[in-house]
């Protein structure tokens, strides 16, 4: 893998459409099995990266179907990463997702679900707003989006508690102007998008400090153009997605240098095997390569539309 200076100069589509298509054919390695926590969400991003990458079709829409279906947790009532394991509202919401992009969330309906993932979800709030991942209770920010976003996608937002939810994200903010895990805790990038994602969908952006939001965030720009996730931390690729998306949500994508983050991400493309790493000289994964082409599809778009933004990305 090159370095920043040395790495290639767009992105390499038929590369990382393969990579992604091989990853189902390694049930034989260890990673494989070693990863079946996130198998619902790996499939999501192996999905989304073959829509951004325009090539949706490569994975069997009934196939697919048949796998998230497969995860089912009866007695839960919702979704869990792989057969047999306990529902999570995180492995819910990639489900629903996956659905949503094959045009299969009828599929909820005809199998009487729907009310069931309803239950599912809503039984994870805490009285101070928290949402839990499952029944073992941790909270996070991160289950809170999840929740907002998967009843959303149900058009079920209505049986949410809006201003409950809306105050214990407010209450997860910090001076800095970031967003933490939880009240008190460290802000940090993946954060901030999942807090402002989940305002966005309930309507409740108007009460927080873009300005402030958008400036803690664009200090996330390092001077080799990579993100990091908080200060005194590496640039990752993953920050492409989740700093970019956030700016833009605020309307102020235009704060970060484009060309620069483009670059990055570029540099951190394997050029034999396909796929994007963390950053340049690292392993590619999937997780990684769904959101460096994530973010590099953010940046395209906004060159099209913003007349602020850079146009080179």
């Amino acid at each position: 893998m090159a370095s920043i200076s040395t790495g290639p100069q767009k992105l390499l589509i038929p590369l990382h459409v393969n990579f992604v298509q091989a990853l189902d054919k390694k049930r034989d390695s260890l990673a494989y099995h070693f990863t079946t926590h996130l198998r619902m969400n790996g499939v999501y991003w192996g999905l989304t990266a073959l829509e951004i990458l325009g090539k949706p079709e490569l994975l069997d829409r009934q196939a697919l179907i048949d796998f998230v279906f497969s995860c089912w947790d009866d007695q839960a009532g919702g979704f869990g990463s792989f057969p047999g394991h306990d529902a999570h509202v995180h492995s819910t919401l990639s489900a629903i997702q996956i659905l949503a992009i094959k045009n299969a969330l009828s599929e909820i309906d005809s199998r009487g679900l729907r009310q069931r993932i309803m239950s599912f979800i809503l039984g994870l709030q805490l009285p101070n707003g928290a949402i839990q991942g499952d029944k073992w209770g941790e909270t996070d920010t991160r289950f809170l989006y999840c929740a907002v976003s998967a009843l959303a996608h149900l058009d079920a937002l209505s049986s949410l508690d809006t201003q409950l939810t809306v105050d214990h994200i407010l209450a997860c903010r910090n001076p800095d102007g970031g967003f933490g895990t939880g009240p008190g805790a460290e802000s940090h990038a993946a954060q901030a998008w999942v807090c402002v994602g989940a305002l966005s969908i309930l309507k409740a952006l108007p009460s927080i400090d873009a300005d402030r939001v958008g400036g803690w965030l664009a200090e996330r720009q390092l001077p080799n153009g990579g993100l990091n996730g908080r200060p005194q931390k590496l640039e990752d690729v993953c920050y492409s997605w989740w700093v970019l998306s956030t700016l833009s949500v605020l309307g102020r994508l235009h704060w970060i240098n484009a060309n620069k983050l483009s670059q990055f991400i570029l540099s951190a493309q394997d050029p034999d095997d396909g796929g994007i790493a963390d950053r340049p000289e690292n392993v590619s994964d999937v997780f990684h390569t769904v959101f460096g082409c994530a973010g590099k599809f953010e940046m395209y778009i906004q060159s099209s539309n913003d007349p602020r933004w850079e146009k080179e990305c």
